[in-house]
């Protein structure tokens, strides 16, 4: 779908509390997801399982991945508003409160079939390369596992009843890859332990001290905050937005990051004349004319 289109159904439900004044429409259908899009260039996921604090069964993980690949392969889309449905009918809010401990079996989380599944590092692995800008918008709980998915986002807007924390200590779980390391890159190794081992709450004023969130609002403005950061982002150049994104990632993902950065770089290089030069030649079946690219200092 190309989000550049005009709406052709009644606007989606609301999502957050307030209002924005993006215009939204459904880009996809899903059971625990809700997946929508704004014809100025940028999606909407957001978790739909307010119920049980938009924890993630193996279903939801599989859900996000779909939809987060949608926005990869759209050109027409640079902005991912990452959230979660609230609130729940007892008005509680969460981002995502990590995987549903109540289909946790004794290998992972179960799916419809009894097949035990991690597949959320899939997602994370996904959200940390996607080659356009994630920004988490945190209304109430982001804790476990969705402290972690927060974590990997480009960018985090917290409402004033976002709180954060990990318990994967206290339920016999933990997340020792990207939920620990590019934390610490966050708030540093101390505070990054403190958070791990002793499993405590911090509101959204200490998330944004910590370095944790770029900036707290009221809950009623958080979804227009986040529409007005994508707008911003949507007039920066689309090359040198996943470029920046490949560099920061290379720097605290070692070789896969190396090879992303590279990706990059090598998808530039396509365009060139020079490279084009060596495709043409190859299928010419001549010898490559690179005499007339020079050797730049």
């Amino acid at each position: 779908m190309d989000p550049q289109q005009p709406p052709t159904h009644p606007q989606p439900e609301p999502v957050l509390p307030g209002t924005s004044d993006a215009l939204w429409r459904m880009g996809h259908p899903y059971e625990d997801i809700r997946f929508d899009l704004c014809r100025e260039g940028f999606a909407r996921i957001a978790i739909n399982r307010p119920a049980k604090r938009n924890a993630f069964r193996p279903r939801t993980v599989v859900e996000l991945f779909d939809a987060f690949s949608r926005v990869r392969d759209n050109p027409h889309l640079g902005v991912v508003l990452f959230t979660g449905v609230g609130p729940a009918a007892d008005g509680g809010f969460a981002f995502c409160s990590g995987g549903d401990q109540s289909v946790r079996g004794d290998g992972g989380y179960m799916d419809e079939t009894g097949l035990p599944r991690l597949n959320v590092l899939d997602l994370q692995r996904l959200i940390r390369s996607l080659p356009k800008v994630v920004i988490a918008l945190v209304a109430g709980y982001a804790i476990g596992g969705g402290q972690v998915l927060h974590v990997l986002c480009d960018l985090s807007l917290a409402a004033e009843n976002a709180v954060f924390g990990q318990t994967g200590p206290q339920v016999g779980s933990f997340d020792a890859g990207l939920g620990a390391a590019h934390l610490a890159r966050l708030v540093g190794q101390r505070k990054a332990r403190e958070i791990w081992f002793l499993c405590q709450r911090y509101d959204a004023a200490a998330a944004l001290n910590m370095g944790l969130v770029n900036r707290v609002v009221p809950l009623n403005a958080l979804e227009q905050e986040g529409v007005d950061w994508a707008r911003r982002i949507m007039t920066m150049s689309p090359t040198a937005i996943r470029c920046l994104k490949a560099g920061f990632n290379a720097e605290t993902d070692g070789m896969t990051g190396l090879q992303e950065l590279a990706g990059q770089a090598t998808s530039l290089f396509y365009r060139t004349d020079e490279a084009q030069e060596g495709r043409n030649a190859f299928l010419e079946k001549r010898p490559p004319r690179y005499r007339d690219h020079p050797w730049l200092p």
